[in-house]
């Protein structure tokens, strides 16, 4: 199965996409931030990366620029709970700077499996 790098800096969010993603064969790795997910990228590359929007340091929309432009096969599926406690839902900006896909959080365990296998299918 693919190799998954999920950027957020909410650590329990991380630890929960990486156990539902591990439990059905995906290989998973975290950062904390855009920038970290970045670096490691360079030495590592993945077949997927789900990155938030809104982390402190380097945020999602900047990461997703920055993959498109220094990695432009990988697939981005964009994740943000901006939404539910704002009036700021940055996911449909996510798409237009190249994120193939988005998902809302919270989101189900199925929901992440759906957008995560038809990101790849892409």
């Amino acid at each position: 199965m693919a190799h998954v790098l999920v950027t957020d800096d909410e650590a329990p969010i991380r630890a929960l996409v990486r156990q539902i993603l591990e439990a059905v064969g995906y290989e998973v790795s975290e950062a904390a931030d855009g920038a970290a997910g970045i670096t490691l990228l360079r030495t590592h590359p993945v077949a997927l990366l789900i990155t938030d929007i809104f982390m402190p340091g380097q945020e999602g929309i900047q990461t997703i620029m920055d993959v498109r432009q220094h990695f432009p096969q990988m697939k981005v599926l964009a994740i943000s709970g901006g939404a539910k406690r704002s009036s700021i839902n940055m996911l449909p900006e996510a798409r237009a700077f190249g994120a193939h896909g988005t998902l809302a959080k919270p989101f189900t365990r199925q929901e992440l499996l759906d957008a995560v296998s038809a990101v790849l299918a892409q």
